[in-house]
Protein backbone atom coordinates (compact mmCIF):
# COMPACT_ATOMS: atom_id res chain seq x y z
CA UNK A 1 0.00 0.00 0.00
CA UNK A 2 1.49 3.35 -1.00
CA UNK A 3 1.40 6.38 1.28
CA UNK A 4 -1.57 8.01 -0.41
CA UNK A 5 -3.67 4.86 -0.06
CA UNK A 6 -2.56 4.57 3.56
CA UNK A 7 -3.51 8.20 4.15
CA UNK A 8 -6.92 7.67 2.56
CA UNK A 9 -7.56 4.65 4.80
CA UNK A 10 -6.41 6.48 7.92
CA UNK A 11 -8.53 9.51 7.09
CA UNK A 12 -11.57 7.29 6.71
CA UNK A 13 -10.94 5.95 10.21
CA UNK A 14 -10.33 9.40 11.69
CA UNK A 15 -13.49 10.88 10.18
CA UNK A 16 -15.51 8.06 11.76
CA UNK A 17 -14.64 9.46 15.20
CA UNK A 18 -17.27 12.23 15.73
CA UNK A 19 -14.92 14.53 17.64
CA UNK A 20 -17.17 17.58 17.72
CA UNK A 21 -15.72 20.03 20.24
CA UNK A 22 -18.65 19.58 22.63
CA UNK A 23 -17.94 15.83 22.79
CA UNK A 24 -15.04 13.57 23.72
CA UNK A 25 -12.00 12.95 21.52
CA UNK A 26 -10.65 10.10 23.65
CA UNK A 27 -11.39 7.33 21.15
CA UNK A 28 -9.46 9.13 18.41
CA UNK A 29 -6.57 9.81 20.78
CA UNK A 30 -6.47 6.13 21.79
CA UNK A 31 -6.50 5.09 18.11
CA UNK A 32 -3.58 7.38 17.19
CA UNK A 33 -1.67 6.51 20.36
CA UNK A 34 -1.91 2.78 19.62
CA UNK A 35 -0.51 3.24 16.11
CA UNK A 36 2.36 5.43 17.28
CA UNK A 37 3.13 3.26 20.32
CA UNK A 38 3.44 0.27 17.98
CA UNK A 39 6.23 2.21 16.24
CA UNK A 40 8.01 2.66 19.60
CA UNK A 41 7.13 6.32 20.01
CA UNK A 42 7.17 7.76 23.52
CA UNK A 43 3.52 8.53 24.27
CA UNK A 44 2.18 11.17 26.65
CA UNK A 45 -1.60 11.49 26.91
CA UNK A 46 -2.60 14.67 28.74
CA UNK A 47 -6.16 14.61 30.04
CA UNK A 48 -8.18 17.82 29.94
CA UNK A 49 -9.46 19.27 33.24
CA UNK A 50 -12.92 17.80 32.53
CA UNK A 51 -11.41 14.38 31.86
CA UNK A 52 -13.43 13.71 28.70
CA UNK A 53 -10.74 14.96 26.28
CA UNK A 54 -7.00 14.75 25.93
CA UNK A 55 -3.94 15.87 24.04
CA UNK A 56 -1.57 13.33 22.55
CA UNK A 57 2.15 14.16 22.48
CA UNK A 58 4.25 11.49 20.80
CA UNK A 59 8.02 11.60 20.36
CA UNK A 60 10.30 9.64 18.06
CA UNK A 61 13.96 9.82 19.03
CA UNK A 62 15.41 11.30 22.21
CA UNK A 63 12.97 13.03 24.54
CA UNK A 64 14.83 16.30 24.77
CA UNK A 65 14.73 19.96 23.85
CA UNK A 66 14.71 20.84 20.15
CA UNK A 67 13.56 18.87 17.16
CA UNK A 68 10.52 19.07 14.91
CA UNK A 69 6.87 19.30 15.91
CA UNK A 70 4.00 18.29 13.60
CA UNK A 71 0.76 19.46 15.15
CA UNK A 72 -2.95 19.19 14.40
CA UNK A 73 -6.17 19.59 16.34
CA UNK A 74 -8.45 16.59 16.73
CA UNK A 75 -11.77 18.41 17.24
CA UNK A 76 -14.22 19.39 14.52
CA UNK A 77 -17.15 21.81 14.31
CA UNK A 78 -20.76 20.58 14.53
CA UNK A 79 -22.84 19.52 11.52
CA UNK A 80 -26.13 20.69 13.05
CA UNK A 81 -28.50 22.32 10.53
CA UNK A 82 -26.10 21.69 7.65
CA UNK A 83 -27.37 20.05 4.46
CA UNK A 84 -24.88 17.27 3.69
CA UNK A 85 -25.18 15.03 0.61
CA UNK A 86 -23.83 12.10 2.63
CA UNK A 87 -23.21 11.14 6.27
CA UNK A 88 -20.60 13.65 7.49
CA UNK A 89 -18.94 11.03 9.68
CA UNK A 90 -18.61 8.44 6.92
CA UNK A 91 -15.91 9.51 4.47
CA UNK A 92 -17.12 9.47 0.87
CA UNK A 93 -14.94 9.76 -2.23
CA UNK A 94 -16.25 11.58 -5.30
CA UNK A 95 -14.20 12.74 -8.28
CA UNK A 96 -10.88 12.88 -6.47
CA UNK A 97 -12.29 14.53 -3.37
CA UNK A 98 -12.70 12.99 0.08
CA UNK A 99 -15.85 14.30 1.78
CA UNK A 100 -16.56 14.23 5.51
CA UNK A 101 -16.46 16.39 8.60
CA UNK A 102 -12.85 17.17 9.39
CA UNK A 103 -11.33 15.92 6.13
CA UNK A 104 -10.05 19.42 5.47
CA UNK A 105 -9.99 20.90 8.98
CA UNK A 106 -7.80 19.11 9.86
CA UNK A 107 -7.83 15.34 9.91
CA UNK A 108 -6.35 15.19 6.41
CA UNK A 109 -3.07 16.51 7.78
CA UNK A 110 -3.24 14.18 10.77
CA UNK A 111 -3.81 11.18 8.48
CA UNK A 112 -0.81 12.17 6.36
CA UNK A 113 1.37 12.50 9.46
CA UNK A 114 0.30 9.07 10.71
CA UNK A 115 0.98 7.65 7.24
CA UNK A 116 4.61 8.82 7.29
CA UNK A 117 5.15 7.93 10.95
CA UNK A 118 6.73 4.52 10.10
CA UNK A 119 9.36 6.34 8.02
CA UNK A 120 9.98 8.77 10.87
CA UNK A 121 10.45 5.88 13.29
CA UNK A 122 12.94 4.21 10.94
CA UNK A 123 15.04 7.27 10.21
CA UNK A 124 14.99 9.48 13.29
CA UNK A 125 18.39 9.89 14.98
CA UNK A 126 19.53 12.57 17.42
CA UNK A 127 16.91 15.16 16.48
CA UNK A 128 13.49 14.29 17.96
CA UNK A 129 10.30 14.42 15.96
CA UNK A 130 7.15 15.19 17.94
CA UNK A 131 3.55 14.64 16.89
CA UNK A 132 0.87 16.59 18.76
CA UNK A 133 -2.88 16.09 18.54
CA UNK A 134 -4.78 18.66 20.57
CA UNK A 135 -8.33 19.10 21.83
CA UNK A 136 -10.68 22.10 21.67
CA UNK A 137 -8.93 24.21 19.06
CA UNK A 138 -12.31 25.26 17.72
CA UNK A 139 -13.39 26.61 21.12
CA UNK A 140 -10.37 28.66 22.16
CA UNK A 141 -7.27 26.54 21.48
CA UNK A 142 -7.59 25.14 24.99
CA UNK A 143 -5.70 21.93 24.30
CA UNK A 144 -2.71 23.68 22.72
CA UNK A 145 -2.46 26.06 25.67
CA UNK A 146 -2.54 23.06 28.00
CA UNK A 147 0.18 21.34 25.95
CA UNK A 148 2.34 24.48 25.91
CA UNK A 149 2.26 24.68 29.70
CA UNK A 150 3.38 21.04 29.98
CA UNK A 151 6.19 21.56 27.47
CA UNK A 152 7.41 24.56 29.46
CA UNK A 153 7.40 22.54 32.67
CA UNK A 154 9.42 19.78 30.99
CA UNK A 155 11.80 22.18 29.18
CA UNK A 156 10.80 20.67 25.84
CA UNK A 157 10.81 23.40 23.20
CA UNK A 158 10.79 22.19 19.58
CA UNK A 159 13.12 24.06 17.24
CA UNK A 160 10.52 24.20 14.47
CA UNK A 161 6.81 23.44 14.22
CA UNK A 162 4.43 22.85 11.33
CA UNK A 163 0.76 23.45 12.12
CA UNK A 164 -1.19 21.59 9.45
CA UNK A 165 -4.26 23.80 9.09
CA UNK A 166 -5.70 23.94 5.55
CA UNK A 167 -3.65 26.44 3.53
CA UNK A 168 -3.67 24.66 0.14
CA UNK A 169 -0.05 23.83 1.05
CA UNK A 170 0.91 27.50 0.99
CA UNK A 171 3.45 28.48 3.64
CA UNK A 172 1.86 30.84 6.16
CA UNK A 173 4.10 32.87 8.45
CA UNK A 174 1.55 35.09 10.16
CA UNK A 175 -2.05 35.51 11.24
CA UNK A 176 -4.03 37.73 13.58
CA UNK A 177 -4.84 36.77 17.14
CA UNK A 178 -8.29 35.50 18.09
CA UNK A 179 -9.78 36.82 21.32
CA UNK A 180 -13.26 35.58 22.25
CA UNK A 181 -15.42 36.86 25.11
CA UNK A 182 -18.87 36.68 26.64
CA UNK A 183 -19.98 39.76 28.59
CA UNK A 184 -22.68 39.06 31.19
CA UNK A 185 -25.14 41.70 32.48
CA UNK A 186 -27.16 41.30 35.66
CA UNK A 187 -29.96 43.78 36.33
CA UNK A 188 -33.29 43.70 38.18
CA UNK A 189 -36.45 42.06 36.87
CA UNK A 190 -39.74 43.90 36.92
CA UNK A 191 -42.98 44.62 35.07
CA UNK A 192 -42.60 46.34 31.72
CA UNK A 193 -45.14 48.98 32.71
CA UNK A 194 -42.85 50.30 35.47
CA UNK A 195 -39.36 50.57 33.92
CA UNK A 196 -38.02 52.80 36.72
CA UNK A 197 -38.53 49.98 39.22
CA UNK A 198 -36.17 47.62 37.42
CA UNK A 199 -32.80 47.60 35.71
CA UNK A 200 -33.04 46.30 32.15
CA UNK A 201 -29.98 44.18 31.41
CA UNK A 202 -30.78 44.06 27.70
CA UNK A 203 -30.79 47.85 27.44
CA UNK A 204 -27.35 48.09 29.02
CA UNK A 205 -26.09 45.27 26.82
CA UNK A 206 -27.21 47.30 23.81
CA UNK A 207 -25.27 50.33 25.10
CA UNK A 208 -22.22 48.06 25.49
CA UNK A 209 -22.58 46.87 21.90
CA UNK A 210 -22.83 50.49 20.74
CA UNK A 211 -19.51 51.22 22.43
CA UNK A 212 -18.01 48.12 20.83
CA UNK A 213 -19.10 49.36 17.40
CA UNK A 214 -17.52 52.76 18.08
CA UNK A 215 -14.26 51.03 18.92
CA UNK A 216 -14.62 48.89 15.81
CA UNK A 217 -14.69 52.07 13.70
CA UNK A 218 -11.72 53.55 15.58
CA UNK A 219 -9.63 50.45 14.92
CA UNK A 220 -9.98 50.98 11.17
CA UNK A 221 -7.87 54.10 11.53
CA UNK A 222 -5.25 52.34 13.67
CA UNK A 223 -3.98 49.87 11.07
CA UNK A 224 -0.16 49.73 10.94
CA UNK A 225 1.15 51.38 7.79
CA UNK A 226 3.00 48.23 6.78
CA UNK A 227 0.24 45.76 7.73
CA UNK A 228 0.03 42.82 5.29
CA UNK A 229 -3.22 41.51 6.73
CA UNK A 230 -6.56 41.70 4.96
CA UNK A 231 -8.20 43.73 6.27
CA UNK A 232 -5.12 45.48 7.66
CA UNK A 233 -6.78 46.57 10.92
CA UNK A 234 -7.99 44.77 14.03
CA UNK A 235 -11.57 43.59 13.55
CA UNK A 236 -14.43 43.26 16.04
CA UNK A 237 -17.49 41.07 15.61
CA UNK A 238 -20.61 40.82 17.76
CA UNK A 239 -21.78 37.24 17.36
CA UNK A 240 -24.87 37.12 19.58
CA UNK A 241 -26.92 39.11 22.08
CA UNK A 242 -29.24 37.13 24.33
CA UNK A 243 -31.53 38.25 27.12
CA UNK A 244 -35.04 38.65 28.43
CA UNK A 245 -37.99 36.28 28.65
CA UNK A 246 -41.06 38.19 27.40
CA UNK A 247 -42.32 41.42 25.83
CA UNK A 248 -43.63 42.83 29.11
CA UNK A 249 -40.88 41.76 31.53
CA UNK A 250 -37.87 43.91 32.36
CA UNK A 251 -34.88 41.70 31.51
CA UNK A 252 -32.77 40.82 34.53
CA UNK A 253 -30.06 39.05 32.53
CA UNK A 254 -28.34 39.47 29.17
CA UNK A 255 -25.15 38.34 27.52
CA UNK A 256 -23.11 39.32 24.50
CA UNK A 257 -20.85 36.92 22.62
CA UNK A 258 -18.15 38.83 20.78
CA UNK A 259 -14.65 38.55 19.43
CA UNK A 260 -11.77 40.59 18.08
CA UNK A 261 -8.91 39.67 15.78
CA UNK A 262 -6.02 41.92 16.85
CA UNK A 263 -3.22 42.81 14.47
CA UNK A 264 -1.09 43.72 17.49
CA UNK A 265 -1.47 42.94 21.21
CA UNK A 266 -1.68 46.68 21.88
CA UNK A 267 -4.96 46.84 19.93
CA UNK A 268 -6.44 44.19 22.21
CA UNK A 269 -5.29 46.17 25.25
CA UNK A 270 -6.87 49.30 23.78
CA UNK A 271 -10.27 47.65 23.32
CA UNK A 272 -10.35 45.98 26.73
CA UNK A 273 -9.22 49.15 28.51
CA UNK A 274 -11.80 51.29 26.71
CA UNK A 275 -14.62 48.88 27.58
CA UNK A 276 -13.50 48.63 31.19
CA UNK A 277 -13.44 52.42 31.53
CA UNK A 278 -16.88 52.72 29.88
CA UNK A 279 -18.41 50.17 32.24
CA UNK A 280 -16.80 51.70 35.33
CA UNK A 281 -17.61 55.32 34.52
CA UNK A 282 -20.91 55.03 32.66
CA UNK A 283 -22.81 51.77 32.70
CA UNK A 284 -22.30 50.37 36.19
CA UNK A 285 -23.13 53.62 38.09
CA UNK A 286 -26.42 53.89 36.18
CA UNK A 287 -27.26 50.23 36.72
CA UNK A 288 -26.45 50.32 40.44
CA UNK A 289 -28.48 53.46 40.94
CA UNK A 290 -31.49 51.22 40.38
CA UNK A 291 -30.08 48.02 41.91
CA UNK A 292 -26.95 47.86 44.11
CA UNK A 293 -26.25 44.26 43.08
CA UNK A 294 -26.26 44.97 39.33
CA UNK A 295 -23.12 43.73 37.61
CA UNK A 296 -21.21 43.46 34.36
CA UNK A 297 -18.78 40.56 34.07
CA UNK A 298 -16.39 39.81 31.23
CA UNK A 299 -15.82 36.08 30.67
CA UNK A 300 -12.70 35.22 28.68
CA UNK A 301 -13.52 32.33 26.35
CA UNK A 302 -10.07 32.35 24.79
CA UNK A 303 -7.24 34.74 24.07
CA UNK A 304 -5.14 33.11 21.39
CA UNK A 305 -2.02 34.96 20.33
CA UNK A 306 -1.43 35.69 16.68
CA UNK A 307 1.48 34.31 14.68
CA UNK A 308 3.93 37.16 14.23
CA UNK A 309 6.07 37.21 11.07
CA UNK A 310 9.78 37.34 11.91
CA UNK A 311 12.89 38.11 9.88
CA UNK A 312 14.44 34.75 10.75
CA UNK A 313 12.29 31.62 10.72
CA UNK A 314 13.91 28.22 10.21
CA UNK A 315 10.53 26.53 9.78
CA UNK A 316 9.67 28.95 6.98
CA UNK A 317 13.00 28.29 5.27
CA UNK A 318 12.71 24.50 5.42
CA UNK A 319 9.03 24.18 4.48
CA UNK A 320 9.37 26.73 1.67
CA UNK A 321 12.23 24.68 0.27
CA UNK A 322 10.20 21.46 0.49
CA UNK A 323 7.05 22.92 -1.07
CA UNK A 324 8.80 25.08 -3.65
CA UNK A 325 7.14 28.21 -2.29
CA UNK A 326 8.69 31.50 -3.38
CA UNK A 327 7.42 33.35 -0.34
CA UNK A 328 5.28 33.11 2.74
CA UNK A 329 1.80 34.56 3.17
CA UNK A 330 -0.49 35.81 5.93
CA UNK A 331 -4.07 34.68 6.61
CA UNK A 332 -7.02 36.13 8.49
CA UNK A 333 -8.08 32.96 10.32
CA UNK A 334 -6.54 31.93 13.63
CA UNK A 335 -4.58 28.80 14.54
CA UNK A 336 -2.60 27.36 17.44
CA UNK A 337 0.66 28.56 15.87
CA UNK A 338 1.13 31.64 18.07
CA UNK A 339 0.96 29.47 21.19
CA UNK A 340 3.98 27.48 20.05
CA UNK A 341 5.77 30.59 18.80
CA UNK A 342 5.50 32.01 22.32
CA UNK A 343 7.58 29.04 23.54
CA UNK A 344 10.44 30.17 21.31
CA UNK A 345 9.70 27.78 18.43
CA UNK A 346 9.97 28.82 14.78
CA UNK A 347 6.50 28.12 13.36
CA UNK A 348 4.68 28.00 10.05
CA UNK A 349 1.16 26.95 9.13
CA UNK A 350 1.00 24.63 6.12
CA UNK A 351 -1.48 21.88 5.36
CA UNK A 352 -3.71 20.27 2.75
CA UNK A 353 -7.11 21.61 1.75
CA UNK A 354 -8.64 25.06 1.62
CA UNK A 355 -10.12 27.07 4.46
CA UNK A 356 -12.97 27.77 2.03
CA UNK A 357 -14.18 24.19 2.61
CA UNK A 358 -13.76 24.24 6.39
CA UNK A 359 -16.84 24.36 8.65
CA UNK A 360 -19.23 23.92 5.71
CA UNK A 361 -21.54 21.16 4.57
CA UNK A 362 -19.81 18.70 2.23
CA UNK A 363 -16.39 19.61 3.58
CA UNK A 364 -13.67 17.94 1.53
CA UNK A 365 -9.97 17.60 0.87
CA UNK A 366 -8.67 16.59 -2.54
CA UNK A 367 -6.35 13.65 -3.17
CA UNK A 368 -4.05 16.08 -4.98
CA UNK A 369 -3.72 18.19 -1.84
CA UNK A 370 -2.98 15.11 0.27
CA UNK A 371 -0.33 14.04 -2.26
CA UNK A 372 1.37 17.44 -1.97
CA UNK A 373 1.26 17.20 1.83
CA UNK A 374 2.82 13.73 1.73
CA UNK A 375 5.56 15.02 -0.56
CA UNK A 376 6.36 17.78 1.93
CA UNK A 377 6.35 15.42 4.92
CA UNK A 378 8.47 12.84 3.09
CA UNK A 379 10.98 15.54 2.26
CA UNK A 380 11.07 16.51 5.91
CA UNK A 381 11.73 12.90 6.88
CA UNK A 382 14.57 12.74 4.35
CA UNK A 383 16.26 15.56 6.25
CA UNK A 384 16.33 13.55 9.47
CA UNK A 385 19.41 11.56 8.51
CA UNK A 386 20.91 14.10 6.13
Amino acid sequence: MDKLDRTRELLQQLVAFPTVSADSNLDLIAFAAARLRALNADIDIMASPCGTKANLFATFGPLRDGGILLSGHSDVVPTTDQDWRSDPFVMTEREGRLYGRGTCDMKGFIAAVLAVAPDVAARVKDRPVHIALTYDEETGCLGAQHLARILQEKDLTPDIAVIGEPTEMRVIEGHKGCYEYTTHFRGLEGHGSAPDLGVNAVEFAVRYVSRLLELKDQLRGMAPVDSRFHPPWTTVNVGALRGGIAHNVIASKAQIDWEMRPVTPSDADFVKSALRDYCTAELLPRMRAGHPDAAIELEVIGEVAGLIPTDTNEARRIISELTGANGADLVAFGTEAGIFQALGTDVVVCGPGSIEQAHKADEFVSLDQLSKCLKMLTGLVDKLDA
